[in-house]
């Protein structure tokens, strides 16, 4: 079987990483032929995460991105991550569902909502439906949460199957015993498009690291976008991450309570999990499923909460190594590429034989 991978970015975008190439390996071992032509490579990315995205790249990408679609007759499926051309209408998407190939359309954020909720009536008139529209269209969608999955069923998708982001095992081996002596590690991993809502919570560290108790990390955030935070910007890479979140204590992911943020998926909550860490989190979108308060982690809303939570937390080690191992157990039964590859594989081989889907 043939198949034409279509994500947002190169591997250096997270949502590709995870969603379209850490599949891969598994894909081809099952026997599908993959070409990958991302919209937007690393140097876009790396621009992107530094505040200066590279003039070009986007024209750039648009242009490769319709090379890309003009050789969809030689591919059995076409899998699309979130759309094919971003702002524009889905007159390329259209192509690429003619009946001639399996269409599959995959969503880890809540992308629709910057065309339907945008501040500028004639961007809603005229992009407010086009993910409906591609999702209806879709022979499969996969979502990476529940509110996603009820929008594309919402939107009339033939099919539509729940694809959480998760972490290989491979890469995060089971978790060495923690320290107990000097301060504790509370740590937040992401990128500097998330890295805003540390500053949500930010008072709610205050006492604790006034007492010298505690040492906040953010990797993956830059030093300017920490300022006034306890927090301490670490860079992130690909190589080093696992490593970086084996040196936390408690993992953390704050949201905000908008319709975007029901989007999300939760990885870093899984990432910490995966780590063997107790987590507070947001109870918004994908957190208020991957988090059973008291068994792996607590749910926070408010300020109040956050400083209750933390201090929990802090004050008590054996908590924490319980919650951690309840986290672990969890991916390893449900959040991990050694279950949910064989999952991804079965959907496309059924959906293209024309078989009933699993």
């Amino acid at each position: 079987m043939r198949m034409l991978m279509l994500p947002r970015y190169g591997r250096l975008g997270a949502s590709s990483r995870l969603r379209s190439y850490q599949y891969l390996p598994a894909l081809r071992a099952a026997g599908f032929e993959v070409d990958v032509s991302p919209l937007l490579g690393d140097d876009y990315v790396a621009g992107l995460y530094a505040g200066r995205a590279p003039p070009g790249a986007v024209l750039r990408g648009y242009r490769d991105r319709l090379r890309a679609v003009r050789t969809r007759a030689r591919y059995d499926l076409v899998w699309v991550e979130k759309e094919a051309w971003p702002w524009l209408p889905d007159i390329v998407e259209r192509t690429l569902s003619d009946g001639r190939r399996r269409l599959v359309v995959d969503f880890d954020d809540a992308v629709f909502h910057r065309y339907d909720r945008h501040r500028n009536p004639l961007v809603r008139a005229a992009l407010g439906h086009k993910l409906d529209r591609l999702m209806a269209r879709a022979d499969l969608v996969t979502a990476g949460n529940a509110y996603l999955a009820e929008r594309a069923r919402a939107a009339g998708s033939r099919q539509v199957a729940w694809l959480p982001t998760v972490i290989d095992l491979d890469r995060y081996p089971p978790p060495a015993p923690r320290r107990t002596r000097g301060p504790v590690v509370i740590g937040w991993m992401g990128s500097p498009s998330t890295a805003g809502y540390l500053h949500t919570v930010a008072d709610a560290f205050s006492p604790l690291r006034a007492a010298g108790r505690i040492r906040c990390v953010a990797v993956g955030a830059r030093p300017d976008q920490v300022q006034g935070t306890p927090f301490e910007a670490v860079p992130w890479s690909e190589a080093s991450e696992v490593a970086a979140l084996h040196g936390f204590d408690i993992g953390i992911m704050p949201l905000a309570q908008t319709a975007w943020e029901l989007g999300k998926c939760g990885y870093k909550l899984i990432q910490y999990m995966a780590c063997g860490l107790p987590v507070v989190a947001s109870p918004v979108g994908a957190n208020a499923q991957l988090v059973r308060d008291g068994e792996n982690g607590l749910l926070a809303t408010g300020l109040d909460d956050w400083a209750t939570a933390l201090r929990t937390l802090v004050d008590d080690p054996a908590l924490r190594t319980r919650m951690g191992a309840s986290g672990r157990r969890d991916v390893e039964a449900h959040y991990c590429l050694q279950v949910r590859a064989p999952r991804l594989i079965a959907l496309l081989q059924a959906l293209v034989s024309g078989a009933d889907l699993p």
